[in-house]
């Protein structure tokens, strides 16, 4: 089921853990770095567990049930649920395509002297061709190869000069204050490390991996494997956030440069402060991500509607059996190109799309966690208390965050 090699063990946890690190999300890591210096490094031990306990909820549902997310919450909760859950969501990730399309553009500026519009252009129609075009089981080996895009962060980390003593001291000794800057910090690593898009797009692909000749009855060794998957998967999401927040705070932070909005703002930035080489790996991870967060986000909202809707669905059919599922998918694309096209600002972009996914992520989180609790969902496999402690923690940090923002506002 999991292939040979890198990836023997590893499905679709891997591509998770890094579409987590899309540009939009690298942007925004790399704002709180440089604004917020070492102080928040904390969050990546932190959101780690509960990460994984979402994305192992989710990916739980999928592998026990044959079942995506939409599907689930459509055959138990009230359809008003689902359709507001699936709306919230497409809003979100057309707005995260439309940012990402744009830093991916930018960042292939910077690497190769390509018009930034024929970047986008580029970008986007490669991508909507690969998603429709090629069979599930060679597409999804493709993402995975985009994943080692993580270790250019990891790279860049290490060619630059880190008081390490004091790193470690910021990264398990919390130490912020409860002002508005900081409350909107952390609901923005939060709300880019526990996306909503990446709860459809896990349990929909653990769907597709047991379709793709791995039909066998699910027991403990396919769970084993499973959390395997999902470990590796966030623990590397987590590592590239934590390199990504710590290069800013000691390059771009130490400084001053702490107007950082967009990824390829970083990556032009750091040039002068660590080298060209760090440039281009941190603009290489730019790209590489995009080239798999893209097709993760316009995916994930591919399989909601279609979950919604009760269509065809899944990248293994091809494309006159599954339309509607792969429609979505080119309009998604095509929306998200039309906004770059329009000139969104992907500031703005990246901003709303965190407004979005912060309101989406709690109660789904809550679906989440009763589907994965019920016996007559999973049976005998329903998750442990461990799982859902975590689970419900990440949502409840997710709901307290905005609001203390608000309140200190």
């Amino acid at each position: 089921m999991r292939g040979h090699g890198y990836f023997k063990r590893l499905g679709p946890g891997i591509v998770t853990g890094a579409a987590d690190d899309d540009p939009s999300g690298i942007g925004t890591y790399s704002q709180v770095g440089a604004a917020q210096g070492l102080s928040l490094l904390w969050m990546a031990p932190f959101l780690l567990p509960l990460a994984v306990g979402v994305q192992e909820s989710t990916t739980r549902l999928g592998l026990v049930t044959g079942k995506g997310l939409g599907t689930l919450i459509r055959e138990r909760f009230p359809r008003w649920v689902l359709v507001g859950a699936v709306l919230l969501l497409a809003s979100a990730n057309t707005l995260n395509i439309a940012a990402d399309l744009a830093s991916m553009a930018a960042a292939l500026g910077l690497l190769v002297p390509v018009p930034a519009a024929a970047g986008v252009v580029l970008f986007s129609v490669g991508m909507v061709v690969a998603e429709v075009s090629v069979p599930y089981h060679r597409y999804s080996r493709v993402l995975r190869w985009f994943a080692l895009s993580l270790i250019a962060y990891v790279l860049v980390l290490a060619v630059v000069k880190v008081n390490w003593s004091t790193v470690v001291a910021r990264t398990f000794v919390p130490r912020f204050t409860f002002d508005a800057t900081n409350m909107l910090a952390l609901t923005a690593i939060a709300g880019t490390t526990i996306s909503p898009y990446l709860f459809f797009w896990q349990s929909a692909e653990e769907v597709e991996e047991r379709a793709d000749g791995a039909a066998d009855p699910v027991d403990r060794p396919h769970i084993v494997a499973m959390r395997v998957d999902v470990w590796t998967g966030m623990l590397s999401g987590v590592a590239a956030m934590f390199a990504i927040m710590c290069t800013a705070a000691v390059t771009l932070g130490a400084s001053g440069s702490v107007n950082i909005g967009t990824a390829e703002q970083a990556a032009k930035a750091l040039e002068p402060l660590a080298g060209s080489f760090a440039k281009i790996l941190f603009s290489v991870g730019i790209v590489g991500l995009g080239l798999l967060a893209v097709p993760v986000l316009a995916g994930s909202t591919a399989y909601a509607v279609a979950e919604a809707f009760h269509w065809n669905e899944g990248l293994s059919r091809r494309l006159r059996d599954a339309p509607g599922f792969y429609g979505v998918i080119i309009a998604s694309m095509t929306i998200g190109l039309a906004l770059v096209g329009l000139g969104i600002n992907p500031i703005r972009a990246l901003y709303l799309s965190a407004i979005f996914n912060g309101l989406t992520a709690p109660p789904l989180i809550l679906l989440i966690v009763i589907l994965a609790r019920s016996r007559n969902v999973l049976g005998e496999f329903r998750s442990g208390w461990t799982s859902v402690a975590a689970t419900s923690v990440a949502g409840i940090a997710m709901t307290i965050f905005p609001i203390v923002a608000i309140l200190k506002s």
